[in-house]
C-alpha cells in the first residue's frame, strides 16, 4: 500500500524506489540470515515532494514500515534522492619526473550548501555534471575525458537514510606549472556564478 500527498501518482515515484529488493532476496534464498522470520514491507507513507521542475521529479521523503510477522521492526525514514559523480581531479607540473608526487594538486569546488550551513562549502566537484552543468562544471568535464572509474559501482554516504549512491573517478593530468600556478592564485570562478574551483595541494586534502 502506498500512501500519497495529493497531486501525485504512483506511477511518477515507484520507479525510483528500491524499498522492495531487500525483502525479496530473505524470502527466496534459504540461507539469508533472516530466511525463518522475514521482513515484509506492508506500506510506504510519502510525506513530502519536491520536483525540478514540473514533470520531473527531484528529491522525495517518505516513510516505509517495514516488520516481521512477530513484531519486528525496520527504521524506515527515507531521503530519495538518487546517485550523483564524484571525481578526484589531480594535476601536476609537467617538468617534474612523471613517477613522483611532488607538485601535485588537487582541483575542489566552493560553492553555498544549504544543508551544510556554508555559503562556501569545499568539496570534490560532485553532481553537477549533467544537463544543468555550469561553465565551472563544463570546465571540470573538459578536465575529466580521461577520468576512470576507481571505486567499483559507488559508495552510499548515509544508507541508513538515503538512497544516494556516488560513482567515484579519478583523473590525473599534468600540466605547464606557470599555467597551474596563475589557477591557484586567481581561482576559477566564471561571472555570474555560484561555483568556483580552487587548487589544494594533495597532501593537504
Amino acid at each position: 500500500m502506498v500512501n500519497l500527498t495529493p497531486g501525485l501518482h504512483t506511477a511518477l515515484v515507484l520507479p525510483r524506489m528500491a524499498v522492495n529488493a531487500p525483502t525479496s532476496a530473505q524470502q527466496t534464498d534459504p540461507s539469508h540470515e533472516f530466511h525463518a522470520a522475514p521482513y515484509v514491507l506492508h506500506q510506504i507513507d510519502i510525506q513530502a515532494v519536491d520536483f525540478f521542475r514540473p514533470g520531473i521529479l527531484g528529491f522525495v521523503k517518505f516513510r516505509a514500515h517495514v516488520s516481521t510477522h512477530g513484531g519486528e521492526t525496520l527504521p524506515g525514514s527515507v531521503f530519495l534522492r538518487g546517485g550523483s559523480v564524484g571525481i578526484l581531479l589531480i594535476v601536476q607540473p609537467d617538468d617534474v619526473p612523471i613517477d613522483t608526487e611532488e607538485g601535485k594538486f588537487v582541483i575542489l569546488t566552493i560553492q553555498p550548501r544549504i544543508p551544510a550551513g556554508s555559503l562556501t562549502f569545499l568539496e570534490i566537484p560532485a553532481g553537477m555534471l549533467g544537463d544543468r552543468s555550469t561553465g565551472a562544471a563544463k570546465e571540470i568535464q573538459e578536465e575529466t575525458v580521461a577520468a576512470r572509474r576507481w571505486r567499483g559501482d559507488g559508495v552510499y554516504p548515509s544508507p541508513g537514510g538515503s538512497d544516494e549512491f556516488t560513482p567515484l573517478f579519478l583523473c590525473q593530468k599534468r600540466m605547464p606549472r606557470r599555467e597551474i600556478e596563475n589557477r591557484r592564485l586567481t581561482g576559477m570562478r566564471q561571472e555570474g556564478e555560484k561555483i568556483s574551483l580552487k587548487l589544494v595541494p594533495l597532501e593537504q586534502l
